[in-house]
């Protein structure tokens, strides 16, 4: 394995995977830190500073940042989740020192320029209202917010547009200094890439980096329930959901395989079913999401107001069989997909960087392919049929928007798989 990881005095982690076969550099920083973070005042603070990092440095306006990346062919960008928010780049290999000068110039030294700022938050009240136009992804928040009621990780991650008015230069500055500080961050590269050259590089341009020890976040709540958004719309949008996982658990995996084999693919039991057998749906799929302390398992699926009473409980049957009934077939099928998933990010230095650079906050190490693989190969039919089980034992969470008069209630859902 290629993978080499150096740890600076300030705690700041360099890791690279030298790719030699390959002429271009794929470059990033990852803060272990996201929504998840923010206190009530701050809800949608990581993505609007996501947003502002490119808006101007001392040394760099917002169009030269812009015009430097792009002018030796190469491109910049940035995403937040829940958990983590990453800054990357993809350029040639010797133009590397360049993407990490801007990298450190924006995540160092932005000014939060008053007139950029007012700009970038009607930029971001556009994207809410994108989210609110889009019930695909509408529903998926609304989703987050009941089954984690109250609570950081079930907060839509664009915020709120009253939350996003009301953020100053001021706020967005403090939360900078207080959560991107060296040791929840990792500074990752692969590709066409020199392990000490990049750890040099990094040292002399990150330096200024705070120091002080990270903030516990509080544990989630998994709670379950309903929320339903009536809207005059073509399709209902369903997702049903049950807790799952947290990626450390040793379970994972197994959890991972019964999603996929459930609703992962054209071969899914889902999918066959509701969609090609009864033609109930056009879009259904399972989903199995891993947090820190928590998880979420479930599926989604968008239908004609008359298919929903035939589709809730027809998807609901695949699941309560598929715990119980899953066969060796379908569990290897799962398992070839995931490794074929994994194996993938070996051929693009982007995919491979964002592995290893999120492993690394994840689980303080980078895991190995052969080691990923031996836990996948280990699960059995009675692991994942175990797994499974016990997640549709739990309490029901439902999202709907759209005609939803006749989507199923949560104690229905109960019901339906206690029955």
């Amino acid at each position: 394995m290629s993978v080499e990881i150096t740890t600076l005095p300030s705690g700041l982690r360099i890791v690279t995977d030298a790719m030699p076969h390959l002429a271009t550099a794929s470059l990033g920083t990852w803060v272990g830190v996201g929504s998840r973070n923010e206190r009530p005042e701050e809800h949608g603070l990581s993505h609007l500073l996501e947003h502002m990092a490119f808006k101007g440095t001392r040394r760099r306006s917002a169009r030269e940042i812009a015009e430097t990346i792009e002018t030796v062919g190469g491109d910049l960008n940035a995403a937040t989740s829940t958990e983590q928010t990453a800054y990357y780049a993809h350029v040639l290999a010797q133009d590397a020192p360049l993407a990490l000068d801007i990298l450190a110039d924006i995540l160092t030294d932005s000014l939060f320029d008053r007139t950029e700022l007012e700009r970038e938050k009607d930029v971001i009240l556009q994207e809410i209202g994108a989210v609110e136009d889009t019930p695909d992804d509408l529903v998926f928040d609304l989703f987050n917010a009941c089954a984690f009621p109250d609570q950081p990780l079930g907060r839509p991650i664009l915020g709120t547009p009253a939350h996003v008015r009301s953020f100053g230069p001021d706020m967005i500055g403090h939360y900078l200094s207080t959560h991107y500080r060296s040791g929840a961050m990792v500074v990752g590269a692969a590709g066409a890439v020199d392990h000490q050259r990049i750890v040099d590089e990094t040292a002399r341009r990150f330096e200024t980096l705070p120091v002080h020890p990270a903030e516990n976040v509080a544990p989630a709540r998994y709670q379950g329930g309903e929320i339903r958004l009536k809207r005059k719309l073509e399709q209902a949008h369903i997702v049903v959901g049950f807790e799952g996982l947290d990626y450390r658990q040793d379970a994972f995996y197994a959890m991972q395989i019964f999603a996929n084999a459930t609703g992962g693919g054209m071969s899914s039991r889902l999918f066959q079913e509701v969609r090609e057998k009864r033609g109930l749906a056009y879009s259904i799929s399972a989903f199995h999401w891993g947090y820190a302390d928590t998880g979420l398992f479930g599926f989604y699926a968008a239908t004609g107001a008359r298919d929903v009473t035939e589709l809730m409980p027809v998807a609901l049957d695949c699941l309560l069989e598929a715990a119980s009934g899953l066969t060796e077939i379908e569990i290897r099928r799962a398992k070839a997909q995931m490794k074929v998933s994994l194996l993938a990010a070996l051929e693009s230095p982007s995919a491979r960087v964002e592995q290893i650079a999120r492993q690394l906050i994840a689980f303080d190490r980078v895991l190995t392919h052969e080691e990923i693989v031996e836990k996948i190969d280990a699960i059995t039919l009675d692991d994942v049929r175990a797994v499974g089980q016990a997640a549709l034992r739990s309490t029901p969470t439902l999202a709907a928007v759209g005609p939803i008069t006749k989507v199923m209630t949560p104690d229905l859902i109960a019901a339906r798989l206690k029955a």
